[in-house]
């Protein structure tokens, strides 16, 4: 049994640790919303901004090194992936601003659970995006 069990984690060991860096990931991104909107006051669309560029900073590094193993540090290895992962995160993170802004602001729903929602869709097309594009084997 735990031969199976340690099998499956070396075989989806990517997507394990893509689970684990998401939702460290996403912790920080909501903890900076919350501190930027609910404690510091910055309006709602430039607090989503500052904690979309503090998460994708954070997602580079470990998708980088930990989830996709991209260990090279050359200069144009690592900065092709890094316009491909801004580029990617820029196009989901365009998504996340609109939903909240849609839900917030325009339907005054619950700002903590609206941000929790569209983390999770976040969460899942930059996965897609950074394994088939961004981080691709060649």
């Amino acid at each position: 049994m735990i031969e199976k069990i340690k099998a499956l984690m070396i075989k989806y060991k990517g997507l394990i640790l893509y689970g684990v860096f998401g939702v460290l990931t996403t912790i920080i991104n909501i903890a900076t919303y919350a501190i930027c909107y609910r404690v510091i006051g910055i309006a709602n669309v430039p607090s989503d901004i500052i904690a979309w560029v503090v998460g994708v900073a954070f997602a580079f590094i470990t998708n980088k090194l930990y989830v996709f193993e991209s260990k090279s540090m050359d200069k144009g290895t690592f900065f092709s992936e890094l316009a491909k992962f801004v580029a990617a995160r820029l196009a989901t993170g365009v998504l996340d601003v609109a939903i909240m802004f849609i839900g917030v602001d325009v339907m005054h729903g619950p700002d903590v659970i609206l941000k929790v929602a569209s983390n999770v869709i976040v969460i899942i097309l930059n996965y897609v995006l950074s394994k088939l594009v961004v981080f691709k084997k060649q």
